[in-house]
């Protein structure tokens, strides 16, 4: 055991908090505290990022309108993906897609404009913008875990329609409408699990050794 080592009781917390992590579609109402919001943000914004570009932007939608506009381009987009769904167009319309309408708080995230001007890391890999932000809303999802609230990353939406709804600047693209608050109890497991939608593979075959598809 490496002497720079958490507690095992601090350790335990770590990983109860991915384990129990889910995606909520699900809130109960209520608020989140000014200084726990701050607090599951600053996580967030913890996060690690290629050349330190910390590409992420926050946007916290206040205004009960444009939370309903924002509901309403989702609404269109969850239609269109039941279509591009076939047989399981049917299905997919009983799911639950989202909490835009009942969450204590919504924020879009999204990737700043000027991307290109960042080449440390991304020369061979631009989308290292992506996975950058993708890492800060993880931050943000394991925080808000531990403190007890529910979150739900909702990705149905036209990113350009929703980035001129918020009046964004050319060059940036909104990645993210996230749902956050209280709930009344997590899902034991992954909603789509529960649902019958898929099934997680397990790990052992997504491990490869030396060379793909090789364990």
């Amino acid at each position: 055991m490496s002497e720079q080592a958490f507690s095992p009781l601090e350790r335990a917390a770590v990983y109860r908090a991915i384990a129990e992590r889910r995606d909520m579609r699900h809130f109960s109402g209520g608020e989140v505290a000014p200084a726990l919001l701050a607090r599951v943000l600053e996580a967030a914004h913890q996060a690690p990022s290629v050349g330190l570009m910390q590409p992420w932007r926050f946007i916290r939608i206040t205004r009960p309108a444009l939370r309903e506009a924002i509901h309403g381009l989702v609404e269109e987009e969850r239609v269109r993906t039941a279509e591009a769904l076939g047989e399981r167009s049917d299905e997919f319309m009983q799911l639950k897609v989202e909490g835009i309408r009942d969450c204590a708080e919504l924020l879009v995230v999204a990737l700043m404009e000027g991307r290109e001007a960042h080449v440390f890391g991304r020369r061979t890999l631009p989308e290292m913008d992506l996975a950058s932000l993708a890492c800060a809303i993880q931050n943000l999802w394991l925080a808000a875990r531990a403190e007890g609230l529910g979150m739900g990353w909702v990705s149905l939406f036209e990113p350009l329609a929703l980035a001129n709804l918020l009046a964004m600047p050319t060059g940036s693209k909104p990645l993210a409408v996230l749902c956050l608050g209280p709930v009344t109890e997590f899902y034991e497991a992954p909603m789509l699990v529960q649902q019958g939608w898929a099934e997680p593979r397990p790990l052992s075959e997504l491990l490869f050794e030396n060379k793909w598809g090789t364990s």
